[in-house]
């Protein structure tokens, strides 16, 4: 039987450390008050955080920029000065970041794909950096979610609060793009910049054929056998069904709805438009960039040449010298402390879980690409005897997995959350598994498209029956025990009391996961099941519901673990990374031979199909995949049909 497998910046102080953390850490100091001002120095309601459904409960960690004063700004240039030389650059330069491809909540030193972190951290740096005069920001096929544009599109909002210039650039121009370009100051694209402003989709295949068409598994003799539970777990029905099932229909839909509006919102609000023009201009199918000057969504038609000659005309520098520039990497080893950017006493750890949910590391996982429950709990527990930290961000951006070890982290995190304050802070998708270490902690923050819940578990086998005749392949089992072959019979389909052991371990795993979050919530059983069921939220939702307590990023948490902890609000803390990001050596070592890799991940598959009986507490991938733009296809599918290919 196989598994269903569906699938800020660099902080380089160092800190002393006790007995029960050694090794290497990174801290920063996020430069933000937890309350929002206005020019009289009255606090106001969030506009930026907040949700319908925030009662006042929660600071809001709006960030509100402090100019420096005199002696501060002399410590800094003085820092500065005795910089080491990779670490410097010319007064007056412009930061250059490239946002394209896939962006990570995991803090990276030697990988291609952009880290949130890095790149939040190089906003707020930037902000108080005296040798930056502004940002240009090149935006093109970003491959990320919802909830990291939220977070980057906050970070381009506080940014401009410095009164710095922040311009962006859109050679590429979809939904994705223009939401994160539209919070820039001035935005420019080029005269053929590809313009893929048409709407938002979601679209799900599958392989199982009507009864008089064999679908793909029919044809090749295998039969998917499939126990969910909730009526809105779709994962797995790619594999079962031949259309869309009505409960899955009107999620999508919902889902959908949630996403098209608030990019109206968002979009409408930026450019001081009526949401009824921006969605007519989506709807009339305009495809050039003239359409999007004429109705003034883009500032101007500009080349990056000519781009660069504004900014050199803006910071007066002559068009026969070099616009001086710092790009994103070297930015990235910028010390916080340098700008003066630490320094605080009162530390709060922050641990990152990113990826599917495993309960131990496979062969060929890459470093970080996902949660491993054995080394996640190890970090848990040397945090909860440590005495250093008041308080605990688990930051969560995971799709779910196996569901014992989203078990087992739901228990310790639990029991951290009975020691010291722990907020759960969610990104991209915090939903089964991932929602189930969320629901431990004392305060669980979303943003306000987080894909969350998904209260539901999925398990199942392939019988390879028909296949294995088809390929004159033949299996034989001698066992005792009326179950002993439940997991190992993928040479045939379940008998009928195997089959309803197997539904009843599905359904008595999610009774636990339910009532687990019902108890963790403050919520009747009832009430939690009407949000359950399998049922994927947006985070506003989802706050609506109860399932989650406030909208809004990774500053907004770190206000609340304030709040939690007893630290004054308007003082700064230190926040200290414990997910340390792969070395060189460490990637290098993930990287095996190619062929060597494709032969052994075919081992694993049929040692997968023949032995595992993991219940799964998982989000269909199908959501993932379109919503977020992340692969987080199913792994045992593609590498069956790709295996079946050779047959």
């Amino acid at each position: 039987m196989s598994k269903l497998l569906f699938r800020c910046g660099r902080h380089l102080t160092s800190l002393p450390l006790d007995h029960s953390l050694r090794g290497r850490l990174y801290i920063h100091t996020p430069n933000f008050r937890v309350f929002s001002a206005d020019a009289n120095g009255e606090t106001k309601p969030d506009t930026i955080n907040g949700s319908a459904y925030d009662d006042g409960k929660y600071p809001t960690g709006d960030f509100v920029y402090r100019p420096r004063t005199a002696w501060e700004d002399f410590m800094v240039k003085t820092r500065l000065f005795f910089a080491l030389p990779w670490r410097r650059f010319q007064s007056g330069s412009v930061l250059k970041l490239v946002l394209r491809g896939e962006i990570t909540d995991q803090l990276r030193s030697f990988s291609r794909a952009l880290s949130l972190p890095q790149i939040c951290g190089n906003f707020e740096k930037a902000a108080y950096d005296p040798r930056v005069a502004g940002i240009y920001l090149h935006i093109d096929n970003l491959s990320c979610g919802w909830g990291k544009l939220d977070e980057i599109r906050r970070h381009i909002l506080d940014f401009k609060k410095s009164g710095k210039f922040i311009i962006g650039y859109v050679p590429t121009c979809g939904v994705k793009e223009y939401y994160i370009g539209s919070a820039c100051e001035e935005l420019y694209a080029p005269p053929n910049a590809y313009v893929g402003l048409y709407g938002f989709l979601v679209q799900a295949s599958f392989l199982s054929g009507e009864s008089v068409t064999l679908g793909v598994f029919e044809k090749i003799g295998v039969e998917p056998q499939v126990e969910r539970v909730g009526k809105y777990k779709s994962a797995g029905d790619q594999l079962t069904r031949k259309s869309m099932s009505d409960e899955n229909r009107e999620m999508l839909a919902s889902l959908l709805d949630n996403i098209y509006r608030n990019w109206l919102e968002k979009i409408s609000l930026a450019k001081g438009k009526q949401k009824e023009d921006i969605e007519n201009f989506i709807n009339e199918g305009a495809h050039q960039v003239e359409g999007m000057k004429k109705e003034g969504l883009i500032t101007d038609i500009k080349y990056d040449d000519e781009v660069m000659d504004l900014l050199r005309t803006r910071l007066g520098i002559p068009h026969t010298k070099l616009l001086p520039t710092v790009g994103y990497r070297k930015y990235c080893n910028v010390r916080r402390s340098t700008l003066g950017l630490t320094g605080s006493k009162d530390l709060i750890a922050i641990i990152r879980a990113s990826g599917s949910i495993s309960r131990t590391p496979g062969r060929f996982n890459a470093p970080s690409s996902r949660i491993i429950a054995e080394q996640f709990i190890q970090k848990i527990r040397r945090v909860k005897v440590s005495k250093k930290y008041k308080a605990v961000i688990i930051r969560i951006d995971s799709p779910g997995g196996d569901a014992l070890a989203s078990d087992l982290m739901w228990r310790e995190i639990k029991l951290l959350a009975a020691a010291k304050p722990v907020i759960a802070s969610m990104s991209d998708v915090a939903a089964s598994g991932g929602y189930y270490m969320a629901m431990a902690a004392n305060a669980i923050v979303a943003e306000k498209l987080t894909l969350t819940g998904s209260i539901g578990v999925v398990t199942g086998k392939f019988n390879l029956g028909k296949l294995y005749e088809y390929i004159g392949y033949n299996k034989e089992i001698i066992s005792r025990g009326k179950y002993a072959e439940i997991f190992a019979a993928e040479h045939r389909p379940f008998r009928a009391d195997e089959a309803e052991l197997f539904s009843k371990r599905a359904h008595d795993m999610y009774k636990q996961f339910r009532d687990k979050a019902a108890s963790s919530r403050s919520m009747t059983v009832d009430k939690m099941e009407q949000a359950a069921q399998g049922r994927v939220w947006v985070g506003e939702d989802a706050a609506s519901l109860g399932l989650v307590d406030a909208i809004g990023g990774l500053s907004r948490a770190i206000a609340i673990a304030k709040q939690k902890a007893n630290i004054p609000l308007e003082r700064q803390v230190t926040v200290v990374e414990l997910s340390q990001p792969p070395s060189p050596l460490e990637m290098l070592s993930g990287m095996g031979d190619t062929f060597v890799e494709a032969n052994e991940a075919v081992k694993d598959l049929i040692h997968e199909m023949e032995s595992s009986d993991a219940i799964q507490a998982r989000m269909d991938g199908i959501l993932v995949e379109k919503f977020e733009g992340v692969s987080y296809s199913n792994s045992v599918l593609s590498l069956l049909k790709d295996y079946l290919k050779i047959l």
